[in-house]
């Protein structure tokens, strides 16, 4: 089940968080780095964020968040992170296409780290493609990846 979360409630930044840095973790041992900015990320910074979050819950267990903004015409995917005791269950795909359905907008963008092949492969079956890479000051190359919202380009 897939419900928005309300970041701004304590204990739900608390799931949120956990969630972040199981997943985070795992992702920083696939990139190869012991200094990933995500993990970094404080409850506090989740309640205080603006972004939208949504979660999918399974025996009422938050089991996964997409965090996302809606910044004009584009859709920023800004995290989507899998408790790993989840793993493998097509959770991640489900989440995309929630948000993919469910707002109004003419691209969507993504970015995540060039090694992240699981990642890159799961953006790639919504149609994602690459359209810049480049590496920030922390050292890790990422990719930048966006899809066109064919409904969207009909009306």
């Amino acid at each position: 089940m897939i419900n928005k979360l309300d970041n701004s409630n304590a204990e739900v930044a608390k799931q949120i968080f956990t969630i972040f840095q199981n997943s985070y973790k795992i992702e920083a041992q696939l990139i190869g780095t012991l200094d990933f900015p995500p993990l970094s990320r404080s409850v506090r910074d989740i309640e205080n964020s603006t972004t939208l979050f949504y979660g999918f819950s399974e025996n009422e267990s938050l089991a996964a968040v997409i965090e996302i903004v809606i910044n004009g015409d584009n859709l920023d995917i800004n995290s989507l992170t899998v408790d790993p005791c989840y793993f493998r269950r097509g959770i991640a795909d489900k989440l995309i296409i929630y948000v993919l359905h469910q707002f109004n907008f003419s691209k969507a963008i993504v970015e995540t780290a060039v090694v992240n092949t699981p990642a890159i492969n799961l953006y790639k079956k919504h149609g994602f493609v690459e359209f810049k890479r480049w590496t920030p000051s922390h050292g890790i190359e990422k990719l930048a990846m966006s899809v066109e919202n064919a409904l969207q380009q009909e009306n």
